[in-house]
């Protein structure tokens, strides 16, 4: 009966085995720029440069040469005691693409670059402080990354663009059960979702509208037919293994008794 029983268990483990080795993948599907060719060289024109949205969360920060008249175009939280210095409040846009900026007032920001409000900002400062420096971070750019990938998740972006292929390496790569023909992105503009598919095998990659990252992009990935297969597969297996240890454990209390 032990020998029957251990042949059993062989006999499943091994077509376990037959079915995951049935379905790997093959190097069309998963090598990425595989039309280039050897010191092939591609000139990014892909002009991508970032604006702003509705719900942006931005920092922004005026200094000149003269601290005390620049005091009043920055907006701090707290008072600095004890060492520690107050913090600067950040602007929120609000549904009219606007914010509320100190001693100017409103500013209509949205679709806006970085150095656009830049500058938009010099010329409403010109009048009360002389060549002001202009810091301006987007402080909610996140990208976040969700399917077949080795670690999905919502990952900050340190600056002002990322493109597809770093947020994928954030986010550990793709499985080698992505789709790398069809990766999907999700941009809002205004409330209306925006959906577009990517080709990360071919070099044209780079020229995609969605090369770029904007903030709060979504990046799906889906799996290849192996891996949705591979999931059923587990899933029927842990069915049938326990199936079948249910019935070589009511035998062996059938025959014990008997």
């Amino acid at each position: 009966m032990i020998r029957e029983n251990s042949e059993l268990r062989l006999c499943i483990y091994l077509l376990l085995c037959l079915l995951i080795l049935s379905s790997c993948a093959s190097r069309k599907d998963v090598v990425y720029f595989q039309d280039t060719g050897d010191f092939e060289t591609l000139v990014n024109d892909n002009a991508f440069v970032s604006k702003f949205k509705v719900d942006d969360l931005v920092s922004i920060h005026v200094s000149s040469l003269n601290p005390e008249a620049s005091a009043p175009f920055n907006l701090f939280r707290g008072a600095a005691e004890g060492g520690f210095q107050a913090e600067q409040v950040d602007y929120l846009v609000d549904q009219a693409g606007e914010i509320d900026f100190p001693v100017i007032g409103k500013l209509k920001i949205e679709g806006l670059s970085p150095d656009e409000l830049r500058q938009l900002l010099r010329e409403k400062l010109s009048e009360y402080l002389k060549d002001p420096i202009i810091n301006i971070r987007l402080r909610n750019f996140t990208v976040t990354v969700l399917g077949a990938v080795n670690s999905p998740g919502t990952y900050p972006v340190n600056g002002e663009q990322v493109t597809i292929l770093e947020a994928l390496g954030f986010a550990g790569d793709l499985t080698i059960r992505g789709v790398r023909e069809n990766v999907l992105v999700i941009r809002d503009f205004n409330g209306t979702k925006v959906y577009t598919r990517i080709d990360l095998t071919s070099k044209d990659v780079i020229k995609s509208p969605v090369y770029y990252l904007t903030q709060n992009d979504v990046v799906y990935v889906e799996p290849n037919k192996s891996g949705i297969k591979e999931t059923s597969i587990d899933a029927r297996a842990g069915i049938y293994v326990s199936l079948v240890s249910v019935l070589i454990t009511s035998t062996a209390i059938f025959l014990t008794r008997r």
